[in-house]
């Protein structure tokens, strides 16, 4: 018998869904789930969508649309586990396990936060101006979301993949302190081939821009006076026209077979009319999303049904839930009496290999340290010191520090301050700079993420080994 690989994916409830939805998240994760090597958890993520909104009534609203929208899209509730995160208790109270294990350092590096942090210091407010808990702390309920049901893989776009490497992090740790193999580590799944929709004014459709194309609400007419309002140039009819200049011809190829979009693309130049070939991409999308749309409003004229959909999920959720939340407590020491009196002698935790520094003195006669990680890699390398005791004195440091250190990058180096101290920043160069700087700058931005991931992780682990 083959082992299916469970993948999990959560939609916020805080908005309804656009065409950039439709092509970018919900048709490739519903192939995804026809996959019958694939175990497929979908949830409706409104616990994550108070932290953006708080009218009750559109979160309320937005948990049905969202769900109907879904459904009418193809999900198969009797092939996945579809359910809302509210109705699942055991997800709040593993949220608050994993807190308690999650450093501030970590949460200090979540994107969200820093960008928040850099908004309201360029508009010279308090840093934390405005910044709830539940935005600073929203990567560990994520990671709630995707720890409790053993998640392998984790579909997300590549502006998402801290939160998945913030997840293994706080796994690790949960596993070091309280036993391997309690929380499954997940993995990040990125489809590069996955499109990107432009929205009305060309840049990426986004709520944010206000230049989407509606899916669903508004019905068909809405979605024709949007396409209508999608910018072009004054070329009149009969003037050939540039298909790249504008969001037509890629808002076409995302409905369209390479044939039917070539032939598009041969018409624009040929002198179509931008107002004949907003009516061609009407047509063709509603060609696609028209039967979706009648069963959409069928499905939100029938609450009662989405509702019985999502309870039945729920209970089918919970039989995984449920069982591992017991597991957890009693791990953390959370056991009943009679538990404590059957729970054999704790025997006393190994230490656990971790990193380890090295200090030598290098050609010029000036000092360095390295850090080594647990395979023998070499993580980082430190600036040059003047005697071997400076060199020592931030080995101390960093020692101290369990890994709970703040990054800053600047032009080829890493600056590292760790937390609780009074040392200042100091300047620590990467071995994989040269490698990083030859690569593109997302994809070097992301490795070097996570190499000051695995940084931190070696230096916990060295940390706790040694208050063993």
């Amino acid at each position: 018998m083959s082992i299916r690989t469970r993948v999990l994916t959560g939609i916020t409830t805080s908005g309804t869904s656009h065409l950039g939805n439709y092509v970018g998240a919900i048709r490739p994760a519903l192939r995804l789930a026809q996959d019958p090597g694939t175990d497929a958890f979908f949830f409706l993520a409104d616990y994550h969508a108070l932290i953006k909104c708080d009218d009750p009534e559109r979160v309320a609203r937005s948990r049905m649309e969202i769900a109907a929208t879904w459904l009418a899209c193809g999900l198969d509730p009797a092939r996945v586990t579809f359910y809302r995160q509210s109705d699942i208790p055991e997800i709040p109270e593993l949220t608050w396990l994993l807190t308690c294990v999650t450093s501030k350092g970590l949460m200090n590096r979540a994107h969200a936060y820093k960008a928040a942090v850099d908004a309201n210091q360029a508009r010279g407010e308090d840093a934390d101006a405005g910044i709830t808990m539940g935005l600073y702390s929203y990567p560990v309920l994520m990671a709630a979301d995707i720890l409790m049901f053993g998640a392998r893989r984790v579909p997300v776009g590549r502006d998402q993949v801290q939160h998945i490497e913030m997840a293994r992090d706080i796994a690790m740790r949960f596993n070091h302190l309280y036993g391997e193999g309690l929380l499954v580590l997940p993995e990040a799944a990125v489809d590069e081939d996955v499109a990107t929709l432009p929205g009305l004014d060309g840049r990426k459709m986004s709520k944010s821009y206000d230049n989407i194309i509606p899916l669903f609400a508004g019905g068909a007419r809405a979605q024709q006076e949007a396409i209508a309002r999608i910018v072009t140039d004054s070329r009149a009819p009969g003037e050939p026209k540039d298909p790249d200049s504008n969001a037509l011809l890629a808002l076409y190829r995302a409905f369209a077979t390479r044939a039917q979009a070539d032939a598009f693309a041969v018409d624009l130049r040929g002198g179509l009319a931008w107002g004949d070939a907003k009516r061609r991409l009407a047509e063709r999308i509603d060609a696609e999303v028209g039967p979706l749309r009648a069963r959409y409003e069928a499905l939100l004229a029938d609450p009662d049904q989405i509702e019985e959909v999502l309870r039945h999920g729920a209970a089918k959720a919970r039989t995984l839930a449920a069982p591992l939340v017991a597991k957890l407590r009693t791990a953390v020491g959370l056991r009943s009496p009679q538990a404590i009196q059957a729970a054999p002698a704790t025997r006393p935790r190994q230490p656990v290999a971790g990193g380890r520094f090295v200090t030598f003195r290098a050609a010029d006669g000036r000092f360095h340290f390295r850090f080594v990680g647990a395979d023998g890699s070499d993580l980082l390398l430190s600036i040059p010191f003047d005697s071997p005791r400076a060199a020592a004195d931030w080995v101390k440091v960093l020692d101290k520090s369990g890994g709970q250190a703040s990054f800053v990058w600047g032009p080829g180096a890493l600056h590292l301050e760790p937390e609780d101290t009074v040392a200042g920043p100091i300047t620590v160069l990467w071995f994989a700079e040269e490698r990083l700087a030859a690569t593109a700058p997302q994809a070097a931005a992301d490795e070097r993420d996570a190499l000051a991931r695995r940084l931190v992780a070696e230096f916990e682990v060295r940390w706790r080994s040694q208050q063993v």
